[in-house]
């Protein structure tokens, strides 16, 4: 059984964007994406600004009491919108807080930078990093399938700072398919990575379980 994220429109004004989630919420939806770059030029995911509609920070308040996680999409860099992050996070501490694809953090120079502010947020209980799009972390074709660099480089230490349950298996379907080794060599390789079969379970189902809901079935 599929399970759905809504995403959020920056557009609508708080109190219609949180009766939104709301409405969304009772039909089943489990949790909801932010994605930055929908917000106009130099707006913030967590503006107070009431001129703005402040929409984006109380969807994000009001998810903690819905028991919605919340995965922001950095696809430019977590670099860019770190501080903006912060803010959502420091603003509602209880709402769960899903970073997808390593946080767009890339095996070089600037991944790097990028990828330690990542670990800086292991601080934040609620964070979580999706282990996801495996083929968009190397640059410059410096790793490649199974992506052993992205192992030792980036899963090694997230394990090191998050611990397995706050990490989560994703594969960017259905654009994996299109990749060496397709969506069953993503599922391999994440798999592979775990020492132990508690790990494992957490990376690969139970993560996602506790946060979703069961798979096949409609709780939280």
């Amino acid at each position: 059984k599929f399970k759905g994220m809504l995403l959020h429109d920056p557009s609508l004004k708080a109190d219609m964007a949180v009766q939104r989630l709301e409405e969304l919420t009772l039909k089943g939806f489990v949790g909801v994406r932010f994605n930055p770059y929908l917000w106009p030029d130099q707006k913030c995911m967590s503006s107070k600004d009431a001129d703005d509609g402040a929409a984006g920070l109380a969807v994000y308040k009001r998810c903690a009491e819905l028991n919605m996680p919340v995965g922001i999409m950095c696809f430019k860099g977590l670099e860019l919108h770190y501080e903006d992050i912060i803010k959502l996070i420091e603003h509602s501490p209880n709402t769960v807080c899903i970073l997808d694809h390593f946080g767009f953090t890339g095996l070089d120079e600037r991944g790097d930078d990028a990828f330690k502010k990542l670990l800086s947020l292991a601080k934040y209980p609620n964070v979580i990093v999706k282990l996801s799009a495996l083929f968009r972390i190397p640059r410059n074709d410096n790793d490649s399938y199974p992506y052993d660099k992205v192992r030792g480089q980036r899963f090694v230490p997230l394990m090191e700072s998050f611990g397995s349950d706050r990490l989560m298996f994703g594969t960017d379907f259905p654009f994996v398919l299109n990749e060496k080794g397709s969506y069953q060599g993503a599922v391999d390789v994440v798999s592979s990575w775990a020492e132990n079969d508690v790990d494992r379970e957490n990376i690969m189902h139970k993560t996602a379980e506790r946060l979703f809901g069961v798979w096949g079935g409609s709780d939280k």
